[in-house]
């Protein structure tokens, strides 16, 4: 990928773009529960571990109140139990706390009932902890795909009113390429609406762009192409997440992670504040709710459009 190229396909201009508002996320989860981490780092020792996701919440918190932003929280409920303060002062600044299931647990390696059990547990801890309904949900490392299709269905019985758990994409860890790239309903006689994470169309293939670590490896023009190429070409918010741990060089290493998962996981931790305080300013952003409202919106009425043409 060359981001010579991606620039010179963006040939209006570098001002702000603030039409669409786009959606802006926080998968908050700590540096030792990455996916990337999971078959090193034992569950059973988390609670040992130097946690640092409070301190970089509140570096977030703070980003997003100079830039006049608002964002979702998608947070597992392992830290919601042990930080119930920092949940209440997330809120508390305007922001929506979603679930991201309890600790981390891909979906496609759950059955139904486990997984019935891990998001009705998260939501109840998550709303004790804030006092605001959990509407949203995230699935872990976006392991919603073909082989869960259950997944949607007991999101839909459990209440929630949207997700934003599927990768339009193939990656080595996760991806649904055949999902759509935008909003849909996954279950036809229900409102469930997802939202996949942004992807962007380059000579025929889609190419992951909706932020974690292509954000911070790639340079900042590949972003800031994708970005208006949904916003200005497709007509589309964005979807866009990072994780706390991604603004904290100083997190522990590693050392028995394989090189792939070491380099994706550290490269560019120092720059991803800049990089993040940029794009925050130069397009519009929104909670996911509000994007999951107005996709809704737009999908029924593109639904009721079909039913007319059919007639």
């Amino acid at each position: 990928m060359n981001a010579i190229a991606f620039a010179n396909e963006d040939a209006q201009g570098v001002g702000p773009d603030k039409v669409i508002a786009n959606g802006l996320s926080v998968d908050v989860e700590d540096w030792f529960q990455v996916g990337a981490f999971e078959d090193v780092i034992e569950r059973d020792s988390w609670s040992t571990l130097d946690n640092r996701v409070e301190r970089n919440v509140h570096e977030i918190l703070d980003l997003f109140d100079e830039a006049k932003a608002s964002a979702t929280f998608f947070t597992l409920g392992w830290v919601a139990q042990r930080h119930g303060p920092l949940l209440r002062e997330i809120a508390q600044r305007g922001h929506e706390i979603a679930s991201h299931g309890w600790d981390h647990q891909r979906v496609f390696r759950m059955d139904r009932e486990s997984f019935a059990c891990d998001i009705e547990r998260t939501r109840k801890t998550i709303q004790d902890c804030c006092g605001q309904r959990v509407d949203g949900y995230r699935a872990p490392s976006f392991s919603i795909d073909h082989r869960t299709p259950w997944a949607f269905m007991e999101l839909a019985e459990q209440g929630y009113l949207y997700s934003s758990s599927v990768a339009p994409i193939t990656h080595d860890h996760y991806g649904w390429a055949e999902a759509p790239r935008f909003a849909f309903q996954p279950i036809p006689w229900h409102d469930l609406v997802e939202l996949p994470v942004t992807t962007a169309i380059f000579r025929g293939k889609r190419l992951a762009a909706g932020g974690g670590g292509f954000f911070r490896v790639l340079p900042y023009a590949f972003s800031r192409w994708a970005i208006r190429q949904v916003n200005r070409t497709d007509q589309r918010p964005a979807i866009f997440y990072f994780h706390p741990w991604e603004i904290d060089p100083g997190q522990p290493r590693v050392a028995g992670a394989p090189l792939r998962s070491r380099l994706r996981h550290y490269t560019n931790l120092s720059k991803m504040s800049g990089k993040l305080r940029q794009l925050i300013n130069e397009f519009a952003w929104g909670r996911m709710d509000v994007v999951a409202h107005r996709e809704a919106a737009r999908i029924a009425v593109e639904m009721a459009s079909d039913q007319e043409m059919a007639v």
